[in-house]
């Protein structure tokens, strides 16, 4: 299980944006991998911060990396079990993975792409550790990646991503097929959809070594 804890950055020096968030990443229509494998919901927690809880990793990746283009969040991703049963309000739940998300988010303000990963690494496996820094060094890269990317490239990419060919996204952008081709290709736009699909599996692997059971030995429950 993953649990997503958000905070807002320089939130002291601008608008709040914890609403509009909650609202995007809540929305049951596919869009930036929001909505999918959502087991309770963005709900704000305090202040700027907000959290949630998903049990599919492509879902965490597509919401980190959403985050990484915005340039306002810093992204704390915990790893583990969470206690059962679960209550209805987010904010109100408990066991390992929230733990992990708190000590991810406080890290993932200071780290590149401001993303972290925290999980039990020590937990019995030599290999785990090993695989969370390769999640969390790849998920960085990658965040760092978005948020470089052309204003330009992330349109095209954005329409990519919602099952648009390069044709349809250049009739929408109003440009031609060449010029978004040329906009992918500058902004490693594929490069970086394979690496996230490998750090999607990576992280369904690190949650299977996390445990992926909640304190009461339950598998995979909601």
């Amino acid at each position: 299980m993953f649990v997503m804890t958000m905070d807002q950055r320089a939130s002291s020096g601008g608008p709040d944006r914890v609403t509009a968030l909650v609202e995007g990443l809540n929305d049951p229509s596919p869009r930036e991998g929001a909505g999918r494998g959502m087991v309770r919901p963005f709900q704000r927690t305090a202040g700027d911060e907000v959290q949630g809880v998903v049990e599919r990793a492509d879902t965490v990746v597509g919401i980190a990396l959403s985050a990484a283009r915005s340039g306002h969040w810093s992204v704390g991703i915990g790893v583990g079990p969470v206690r059962h049963p679960m209550p209805a309000e987010t904010r109100a739940g408990a066991g390992p993975a929230f733990e992990h998300a708190r000590r991810a988010v406080e890290r993932a303000k200071h780290s590149p792409g401001h993303v972290a990963v925290d999980g039990p690494e020590s937990a019995g496996r030599d290999d785990a550790a090993e695989l969370f820094e390769a999640v969390e060094a790849s998920l960085q890269l990658l965040a760092e990646l978005e948020f470089r990317r052309s204003s330009e490239g992330q349109e095209a990419g954005r329409w990519m991503d919602a099952g648009a060919t390069q044709r349809e996204a250049a009739e929408k952008l109003g440009v031609s097929q060449q010029a978004v081709s040329s906009r992918l290709r500058s902004g490693l736009w594929g490069e970086s959809r394979r690496l996230a699909s490998v750090v999607s599996a990576m992280l369904e692997r690190v949650d299977r070594l996390a445990g992926g059971a909640d304190e009461t030995g339950a598998e995979g429950q909601s």
